[in-house]
């Protein structure tokens, strides 16, 4: 047997080691797991002791599992899908009377917009809910949600796969801010003023944007190199820097005439071509039938969404 005598190992260590198998990087899995490397290393110390077995070894810059180590992988998949499904919610979910804790992955953009709206909606829908917003890395995001660390991810994700389900929020476009006393405001919508202005790009990253790749394309092939006089990697980030400076920001929609509009700036629509941001949450099968997930999703659709269906 696999799991010969296991009396002396928690959940939370086969947790980790779980983890380990998915990413193969002590850093990694404590990042997903909210500890330190030092922690995950002294768990994988106890259960190759417990399994007499290194269970990794280092090949290069990764741990590869050892061939022990892989015959444990899908039992212990099992395992733990099995122990979590003794405590989850109830099929009659009250949100007016729990106090569960939702975990949220969102960007920078993503704390603006969703943020707020949902916490006004808890106020009458789920009085005692907690959320918290977790840092969004597009490297890891399907792995958190599967191992539980996070309960769904608001954004726009265009390669998430792996027993992901999504549904479709809303759909959104670009516009452009400078600030409201730009001295060469009128001039900013012709194609001729806007690429002969200062530009601030934001460069697509692993930190929630990239989906923003192909509009970063369009933007710095069409902008001459020497009118770019800054990239950033956020969105929150080129808007202040538009407020403070000349420059030209160009931002998702909801962003620019929202967040825009507090911190004075006006929003236009670019002379250029660039494509729709399709936001979407997602959330792993694992969690799909859960009555109390299935409430948070709701949620998040009636506050965010149009006419409901998941993929």
């Amino acid at each position: 047997m696999l799991f010969r005598d296991i009396a002396d190992i928690s959940f939370r260590q086969l947790r980790v080691l779980h983890v380990l198998m998915l990413e193969k990087s002590l850093t990694r899995a404590a990042t997903l797991l909210g500890t330190t490397q030092p922690a995950i290393s002294k768990v994988l110390a106890k259960l190759r002791l417990e399994f007499n077995d290194p269970l990794f070894v280092r090949v290069g810059a990764t741990m590869q599992p050892t061939p022990k180590a892989l015959l444990l992988a899908e039992p212990l998949r099992q395992l733990l899908a099995q122990a979590e499904a003794l405590g989850r919610a109830p099929v009659n979910f009250d949100p007016t009377s729990s106090f569960r804790q939702y975990r949220l992955l969102v960007s920078d953009v993503g704390q603006l917009r969703f943020l707020p709206p949902l916490m006004n909606a808890l106020v009458t829908e789920g009085p005692h809910v907690q959320l918290v917003a977790l840092p969004l890395d597009i490297r890891q995001f399907q792995a958190q949600l599967e191992t539980g660390v996070a309960d769904i991810a608001l954004g726009a994700f265009p390669r998430a796969t792996q027993g992901l389900r999504r549904q479709r929020l809303y759909s959104e476009g670009y516009l452009s801010v400078a600030r409201a006393d730009h001295p060469r405001l009128a001039q900013l919508t012709g194609r001729a003023g806007f690429l002969a202005e200062r530009h601030i790009i934001v460069a697509a990253s692993y930190t929630g944007h990239g989906a923003h790749v192909m509009a970063e394309q369009a933007l710095t092939t069409e902008i001459p190199a020497d009118r770019i006089v800054l990239s950033v990697p956020s969105f929150v980030g080129a808007a202040l820097a538009a407020a403070r400076s000349q420059a030209i920001a160009t931002l998702p929609g909801r962003l620019a005439q929202g967040f825009g509009r507090e911190i004075g700036l006006v929003a236009f629509r670019p002379p250029l071509v660039l494509p729709k941001i399709e936001i979407a949450q997602y959330w792993h099968e694992r969690y799909h039938r859960d009555a109390g997930h299935q409430w948070l999703r709701a949620l998040v659709h009636r506050t965010f969404g149009g006419p409901a269906r998941a993929d």
